[in-house]
Order: C-alpha cells, then sequence, then structure tokens
C-alpha cells in the first residue's frame, strides 16, 4: 500500500511539476478553468439531452469554442509577455500588460461558472441568489477594473480593420 502511495505522490508531483512550468505558478488557475470547461460541457450535454436538442455536431462545435477560449488566453498572455520583452528592449515599463491576460483569464472564469449555472437552472436546480448575484458584482468588478486599467474605452467587438 505504501508503495502505491509514493507511486500517486510521485506522479502528482511530476503533473504539478509541468503544470508549473508550462502555466507558472499560478497552474491551478488554469487547472481550475479547464475544470469549468469539462464541467460546463458536460451540464450543456446534459441540459441538450433533456430538451432533445443533443447531437455530436453541435458537442463538436461546443469542444471547438472551448479550445477557442484557450486560444485567446494563449493570445492574452503571448502578447502581454511579448510587450513586456519590447518595453524592456526599448527602455519602457510594459509590465502593466500582464493584466491583459490575468483580466482576460478571470472574464472568462466568470464566464464560464455562469455558463455552468445556466445549464443548471435549465436542469432544474435551484441556484441561490446570492450565487448569481455574486458572480455578476464579480464579473462587473473585472469589467470596470480592465475599463479603468485602460482608460475606460470601449473596445469589445472593435477592431481596426
Amino acid at each position: 500500500m505504501e508503495k502505491v502511495s509514493k507511486s500517486i505522490n510521485g506522479v502528482g508531483g511530476v503533473i504539478i511539476s509541468v503544470m508549473t512550468l508550462i502555466f507558472g505558478q499560478f497552474w491551478f488557475l488554469f487547472a481550475f478553468y479547464l475544470g469549468l470547461n469539462i464541467v460546463d460541457w458536460i451540464t450543456g450535454w446534459a441540459k441538450a439531452r433533456k430538451k432533445n436538442e443533443g447531437s455530436s455536431a453541435i458537442g463538436i462545435r461546443g469542444i471547438v469554442k472551448k479550445t477557442g477560449y484557450w486560444v485567446i488566453i494563449a493570445i492574452a498572455f503571448g502578447c502581454s509577455f511579448v510587450f513586456i520583452q519590447l518595453g524592456e528592449i526599448l527602455n519602457i515599463n510594459l509590465s502593466f500588460m500582464i493584466w491583459i491576460g490575468w483580466f482576460t483569464l478571470a472574464t472568462l472564469i466568470v464566464n464560464e461558472i455562469v455558463s455552468i449555472l445556466e445549464n443548471l437552472k435549465l436542469l432544474e436546480y435551484k441556484i441561490p441568489y446570492i450565487l448569481i448575484k455574486g458572480l455578476k458584482v464579480s464579473g462587473d468588478f473585472i469589467d470596470a477594473a480592465g475599463k479603468k486599467l485602460f482608460n475606460g474605452k470601449e473596445t469589445e467587438g472593435k477592431t481596426d480593420e
């Protein structure tokens, strides 16, 4: 039994080391978001099944959409890293750019939780009002902080093409 326990601890240590190498010291936030992705996909599947609207194509679209969110996170953190490095080259402090990645992750975590709660509500689970209201306040706070950080300019959904 002790051998099994040591093996499990060893595997867990390797997994945590790899996650830390890839995602940094806050790897658990990314793991949490991945867990939310899985739970949202499962609750979405259950909701579709209940409403007789489920299909493989819809399930695949959901997985592709979740993958797209991970691409958005990678772009947000990648851009942050690149601009911070450029700032060092140009001798300009652009360290605040890391907030782009963190605000993106925080926003997507809130959105994922809201989606899960919406699915559960349609599955006739009773959701405590404080949880729904708390998430709304959190989402509003994240949006307000992001706007304040970037001088209140609305950029969502706008591109210069």
